[in-house]
């Protein structure tokens, strides 16, 4: 069968998994929509929380980062990992004492304050539209290509298929349907990775062969190393070595702790640990979590070299001098059609030259790569089409929670909580349904119109979780003076500033988005974590001339402090 075939049949597969999970652990309940019932085993939360966080970022467009600008792509790699450990330590146990149903849930509470859950509420609708565009720019990626329709129509299936085990399944679909969505991810991932380390350095583990020597046409060891390689391709062609960083040290600095404290203030993430049974399991499944995403993260920054070494080649020519345009490897073509590539012959001399600078004939989306990557080095057609499923599994299962959490915001904490008190849970569970479904409406249409490529978008998500709610949250756990003044000027100074800061250079003024203009040299990306400084130090001067904490809320603060139990997911 040729690619197009296969990938028709494998995706058509995974899909009918999918929707097939999703029928059979339909929620009954809002305990079930919400948090699974609360008996989710530790190992498979675990599996489902690493799908639901490796999204199409991780997936598609984090090893083109890496394959693009090397070096300072590892700032990713830190920064998402690192998180996961203060989320493990800082909030994990504490919130799963704690025992309500959602990150707004907590701040309500915590804060004795519906203005406070309203504010959290904006904050985690903000945060979770922004990350979701960026997942439906993945999916859309992903079906032009290999289903060979427009991305718009992509994202048309995609949103299909999300309906149904989101909106019909919750969070008990959801975490099953995670399950499997992981499995098929990362065998996705790892399959092309083992293949190009076997054929370009010899070893079987692509983290070994990495910083192994590459094979020459015999199959013998050439005695030049991969990363050696990729230091002379990028000085010839004029980009700063890859081993070498260009980013300035408070920028990577500022990177690295937006998304670190943006990953323990995600809500979609957090709310995965309200699923497991006890204080204990919670803290299991945050290292079982660990180690999955350890078995990806590992592996990027080899295939994205062994990517890079690829494109290059078989773009310009094994002499660097550029190939015909007529003769572009099938990959190239491919690709064209998508728009996603495109040649312009400057010099007319007819050759498709890659490099940096005005001499540059070739755009290259930093997205394909990963996708591409097969193609690139002749991998057989099934690799092909199973990295496609890879990519619609990672970008579809992180959708879905992104879209739990728009759901559950509107139905349990703006109207449960807020607007309609006494409502019934079956009304509520079809009002949660119903706002998942405007989300899904809502993320289809970030998905046909992005505000950048995935990484980007998703990074400024961190950003926004960083700013707003990991104090909060953060506060609200280990202090108990904070008080409801305190948290509510914090959240609102610190998300206020970043997105201002975020819309003037990437929309208003995209043009001075350089270093030059950046407030003490840290970029949007990373504008997050002075965001989260701001809102600590607001929500401290606060809180020093406003009315002190309750001693009811104290003695609660006191009681999470020390999660020797578990309290049951709950309403009141």
């Amino acid at each position: 069968m040729d690619v197009q075939t296969l990938t028709y049949v494998i995706v058509g597969i995974t899909f009918a998994l999918y929707i097939g999970i999703a029928i059979k652990s339909r929620a009954g309940s809002t305990k079930e929509f919400y948090v699974a019932g609360g008996g989710v085993p530790p190992v498979l939360n675990g599996m489902a929380t690493a799908a639901d966080w490796m999204s199409a970022a991780s997936f598609i467009s984090l090893a083109g980062i890496v394959s693009f600008v090397g070096y300072d792509g590892s700032v990713y790699l830190m920064g998402w990992t690192g998180g996961y450990v203060l989320l493990a330590l800082l909030m994990v146990p504490y919130l799963r004492k704690f025992g309500k149903f959602t990150v707004p849930d907590f701040i309500g509470d915590r804060y004795y304050s519906q203005g406070a859950r309203t504010v959290a509420v904006i904050c985690a609708i903000f945060i979770c539209f922004t990350y979701i565009a960026g997942q439906m720019r993945g999916v859309g990626v992903v079906f032009s290509r290999f289903l060979e329709v427009e991305v718009d129509t992509g994202v048309y299936i995609g949103m299909c298929v999300v309906f149904f085990y989101a909106v019909l399944g919750g969070m008990k679909g959801i975490t099953y349907t995670q399950v499997a969505q992981y499995c098929v991810m990362i065998f996705a991932f790892m399959v092309p990775a083992i293949f190009l380390s076997v054929m370009m350095t010899g070893h079987i583990f692509p983290q070994l062969g990495f910083g192994a020597e590459l094979l020459d046409a015999s199959g013998n060891a050439s005695g030049v190393y991969l990363l050696d390689k990729l230091d002379g391709l990028s000085a010839e062609l004029g980009f700063a070595q890859y081993t070498e960083g260009s980013k300035s040290m408070i920028d990577v600095f500022f990177i690295c702790g937006a998304l670190m404290f943006g990953t323990a203030g995600l809500p979609h993430v957090i709310v995965r640990f309200f699923t497991v049974p006890t204080v204990k399991a919670s803290r299991s499944s945050a290292g079982w979590t660990l180690l999955f995403i350890a078995i990806m993260y590992t592996t990027i920054p080899a295939l994205a070299a062994f990517s890079r070494v690829n494109m290059i080649e078989s773009v310009n020519g094994p002499d660097g001098k550029g190939i015909p345009h007529e003769q572009a490897p099938s990959w190239v073509n491919s690709w064209e059609k998508t728009g996603l590539i495109k040649w312009t012959d400057k010099n007319n001399d007819g050759l498709m030259q890659y490099s940096k600078g005005d001499a540059n004939e070739m755009k290259i989306d930093r997205d394909i790569i990963v996708l591409a990557t097969p193609e690139m080095a002749n991998l057989p057609a099934w690799v092909i089409a199973l990295i496609a499923a890879g990519g619609l599994a990672a970008a579809l299962s992180t959708s879905a929670g992104l879209l739990l959490v728009i759901s559950t915001s509107i139905s349990h904490d703006l109207l449960k909580k807020n607007l309609m008190p006494n409502i019934s849970d079956k009304k509520e569970l079809i009002f949660a349904r119903l706002a998942a479904a405007a989300g899904i409406v809502m993320a289809g249409y970030f998905g046909i119109n992005p505000p950048g490529f995935v990484a980007a978008v998703v990074a400024i998500a961190f950003g926004l979780a960083a700013s707003s709610l990991f104090p909060a949250i953060t506060m609200g756990i280990f202090s108990t003076r904070m008080n409801k003044e305190g948290a509510i000027a914090g959240m609102l100074a610190g998300l206020g500033f970043t997105t201002v800061y975020i819309i003037y250079f990437k929309f208003v003024n995209p043009a001075g988005n350089i270093p030059d203009n950046w407030l003490f040299g840290i970029s949007p990306e990373g504008i997050g974590m002075l965001g989260m400084i701001i809102n600590f130090v607001v929500a401290a001067l606060v809180c020093k001339v406003t009315a002190a904490t309750p001693q009811s809320v104290v003695d609660m603060v006191e009681s999470i402090r020390f999660p020797k139990g578990a309290g049951e997911a709950q309403d009141h």
